[in-house]
This record gives C-alpha cells, structure tokens and sequence, in this order.
C-alpha cells in the first residue's frame, strides 16, 4: 500500500452538542471520542503517519487528556480560522515520502477498517476516493412558503475518509479559500479534477447531536457483539 499520511480534523466547538466540552474531547464509553478516531485509522494503516488538527487553545486540554488512555502516536498542529485553514495546517506537517493524504472528521470514530483501507486503495488507482452512501430519506427545496420535492435518486450523502495523491491535494489547497469549500473534494474539484466516488457505511455517522451520541454507543455495543460470537 502507498505511504499514506491521515489528517484528523477536530476543530469544531461543539455548540449543536449543547453546553459544554467540546463534542471531540466526549467520551464514547471506555474513551474520547477522538481517541477511538485515532485508533481506528492506526488499526487501519498502522504504518500510516497520523495529524490531528486542533485549535490551538484546545492542545494542552487535549495533550493531558490523552495521557489517560492509549492512543496511537500521532503529531498534534493548530487549526485555522475555517476547515480549510485547518486542512492546510496539518498539510504542512506531511512527511516528504507520503503518496496519499487521507483527510478525516475527528468525530467520525466508526469507519470500519475494511473501508477506510478500500478507500485509499481506491485513491491509489484513481487519485483520489471519496466514501458515500444513497440518500434514503425524503427532500424537499424550500422558497419562502413555499416547497417542492426533490428527487433522492442521484443524490448521494458524503463521508470521510477524503483520500487524494498527496501532489493534487498540495496544490487544491494552494487556491484562495472560498465559502463554496465544504470538503476537500470540493477544494480539488476547484481546479477541474474529477473525485472518484466509493461505497461509504450507514455506520460511519459524524457525531454532531446527543442523539449520534446514542446511535454511536450502540453500534460499538453491537460490534463488540459480534466480536465476542465470532470468538
């Protein structure tokens, strides 16, 4: 496999959590929920360098947290004013031999290691890979009082792991930010490349609310289910 680096993004506040620690620091049964982020991807690619992207005011609270659990090594650089800036942050710190950068939400701790390594199998044949997964709900554009249903079937809702050869992902982020930005396919797209589309996972939900709070605890309950009947 390509020498693979992995940026772990948790800039976020946390404010749709509610009050309180940042949802990135919460625990998720036996650990933060970054840390499970963290470990999964080293279970993944163990050979894979690891950066996580924090605000700057929140690496101290996070440094002395982690000493309280195991947690793959992994180098720590500040965030900027938006994702993008944070992106670009942990771009720098790359090693000189990695191929492929993979960019990941620091509060998606339930990507499976069949799936992240499939993604960025599929970003070294295509240079680049991006998991998604079929719109199952039902839509509708608003216009003021009024709306109209849209129609699910092309629609595809978007994850992370984001895995590009490291050269095109350079220079995506050496354009302007602009708010049209919401994920890194979008910045490579920016320069007219086209993003590979691979399968995603229901599982792999990004914990925003107290309720993927719930929904994460029981899917970890449910695999570490399975686990103890397949021993």
């Amino acid at each position: 496999m390509a020498r693979t680096a992995v940026i772990i993004v948790a800039g976020g506040g946390g404010k749709r959590m509610g009050e309180g620690l940042p949802k990135q620091f919460r625990m998720l049964l036996a650990e933060p929920i970054l840390a499970h982020t963290i470990n999964r991807f080293h279970e993944a690619l163990p050979e894979a360098q690891l950066i996580v992207v924090l605000p700057e005011e929140h690496i101290p609270f996070w440094e002395n947290l982690k000493a309280r659990f195991e947690v793959a090594r992994h180098t720590v650089v500040s965030g900027g004013a938006e994702r993008f800036h944070s992106v670009k942050n942990g771009l720098k710190a790359v090693g000189y031999d990695v191929e492929l950068v993979a960019v990941q939400d620091g509060v998606r701790p339930l990507a499976s290691v069949g799936m992240i390594r499939q993604t960025v199998e599929a970003a070294a044949v295509h240079g680049s890979a991006i998991p998604v997964v079929e719109a199952v709900d039902s839509y509708r554009a608003v216009d003021g009082d009024d709306s109209q249903i849209v129609d699910r079937t092309p629609l595809r809702i978007v994850q992370t792991p984001q895995v590009f050869r490291r050269a095109l992902l350079d220079e995506a982020y050496e354009q302007p930010f602009s708010v049209r930005f919401t994920d890194d396919a979008s910045v490579v797209e920016a320069l007219g490349e086209r993003v590979h589309l691979c399968p995603g996972e229901r599982q792999n939900l990004k914990i925003t609310t107290p309720e993927d709070l719930i929904l994460a605890r029981a899917w970890i309950a449910a695999e570490e289910e399975s686990k103890n009947e397949e021993a």
